[in-house]
């Protein structure tokens, strides 16, 4: 299972779409989806992607869910349109009028294997990195974007003490979010073969990520970035005059923010490292390829054999049970050990391809899914990872998500995908967070990444271990 993900759905689709495409209607007595009419983008792969899986589906609660789910970033969140005669799509993160960097990248990443063979879903997706290179090039410390660039900041950023620009939702450094769109574009090209992102603006975004990487690991002073926001909420803004708690350069990079928004206690956030020396060597990988830029993908490479080499040295925390990755650490020796619900997280390293030590993730797994980790939560309604974002007994059902797609385990995929299911109090759909003793008592409705990743476990599932769906 560990990163079977894409390649599952990939084999999937040759059954899946059929020759001409087209799309079988779903049960509107069963959906919770929009009317065909009022979905923001329809897709015929993606049609018959759903009415093909949903028949390895033998569980018919996993089965509804699954067909509400999978689609509701197309269904809901798309915003397809053009900018300079060019595919661009900005994609809202569901209730919150703004494109999150991270979040877009993960909420369209399982359709990627079907745009070979859906020319609109294609340029669809070629219109989220676009919008993404775009993005950037605003501004490299910016998590979140107004889907019109136009439009005023997100109410809550307008008095943030910052560099707020035009077109910026939020401004909220986490080094995750220059790293998803570089898998979100490494994805595309692998699974498509086209390079019509791939320009120049998109070059110039790719060396400003690796240029504000560089920045923040902080050989050199400080950087640009500062960030704090009035509030009562601690993890809303930064301490130390807007920069975070102090750092000793030892080649990791720095992060204000981890994915869940949160504010970082020791800046150098190890998932997060892990996963940018993936994407800095997809990104070389890219330069060389596609670019033709040697000098970028020398930087690229070379960053990221920096960043692992520190990671080595410094985010290896020792425990009564062995050896673990710390969650933060900050190279003067401090550790912080936790792990979070949100991707990046410690227990999703292997499903974002960015676990280089098998031994080392399981005992930090292990360390992960139990109450060691004080963000672990067990109670009557299930079990799970949350976070500081919305605070103790509160399990998010995305870490259950992730602890199946991480699994090798069939009890393990059970008992994740029964919780799952209790998790959604009979709504259909994926929630952001629920009490431990009360599914009823959940945050966000309508959360299109965790719908959309839930969607991306079930396709996988159906392909690699139907016999657990029922």
């Amino acid at each position: 299972m560990r990163s079977a993900g894409s390649a599952a759905i990939a084999t999937a689709i040759q059954s899946a779409l059929p020759s001409p495409l087209f799309a079988v209607s779903d049960s509107q007595e069963e959906s919770k989806r929009p009317k065909p009419a009022d979905r923001r983008f329809r897709s015929a792969a993606v049609e018959a992607f759903i009415d093909e899986t949903r028949t390895r589906i033998g569980d018919s609660e996993l089965a509804v869910m699954f067909a509400n789910c999978f689609p509701n970033t197309l269904d809901t969140t798309v915003e397809p349109g053009q900018f300079e005669g060019k595919p661009d799509t900005p994609v809202i993160t569901g209730d919150i009028p703004a494109m999150w960097l991270r979040d877009s990248s993960a909420q369209v990443w399982p359709y990627l294997p079907l745009a070979r063979k859906d020319e609109p879903l294609r340029a669809l997706l070629e219109g989220v990195i676009r919008r993404q290179a775009r993005c950037i090039l605003i501004d490299p410390y910016a998590n979140a974007f107004m889907a019109d660039l136009n439009a005023p900041s997100l109410e809550w950023s307008r008095k943030d003490k910052t560099d707020l620009k035009q077109g910026v939702g939020e401004r909220k450094w986490e080094l995750d979010s220059l790293c998803y769109p570089i898998r979100l574009s490494h994805g595309y090209w692998k699974q498509t073969g086209d390079t019509r992102p791939f320009d120049a603006g998109w070059q110039q975004a790719m060396a400003l990520t690796v240029e504000t990487m560089i920045v923040q690991q902080r050989k050199h002073g400080l950087g640009p970035y500062r960030f704090q926001r009035e509030s009562f909420v601690s993890t809303e803004t930064l301490p130390a005059d807007g920069y975070g708690n102090p750092v000793k350069p030892v080649g990791l990079i720095a992060s204000g923010f981890r994915p869940s928004d949160d504010a970082c206690i020791f800046p150098f956030l190890v998932p997060s490292n892990l996963f940018s020396v993936t994407s800095l060597r997809q990104l070389a990988e890219m330069a060389n390829a596609v670019l033709h830029d040697s000098a970028l993908a020398n930087q690229a490479q070379g960053l990221a054999f920096e960043v692992e080499a520190a990671l080595r040295q410094h985010a290896i925390a020792q425990t009564q049970d062995g050896t673990i990755w710390a969650y933060e650490v900050d190279g003067f020796g401090s550790q912080l050990l936790m792990d979070d619900a949100n991707v990046p997280s410690l227990l999703g390293l292997p499903y974002i391809a960015s676990s280089p030590d098998a031994a080392l993730y399981e005992r930090t797994r292990k360390f992960a899914w139990s109450e060691e980790n004080p963000w672990f939560f067990r109670g009557t309604a299930g079990e799970g990872i949350g976070g500081p974002h919305e605070g103790k007994d509160m399990i998010w059902p995305m870490s259950q998500t992730i602890y199946a797609l991480t699994s090798n385990s069939d009890a393990e995929i059970r008992q994740a995908l029964s919780m799952i299911k209790v998790s959604s109090a009979g709504s259909g759909f994926i929630h952001e967070s629920y009490f431990k003793d009360d599914p009823k008592k959940f945050t966000r409705s309508w959360f299109a990444w965790a719908n959309t990743l839930f969607g991306e476990l079930i396709a996988t599932l159906a392909v690699t271990k139907p016999a657990l769906l029922g």
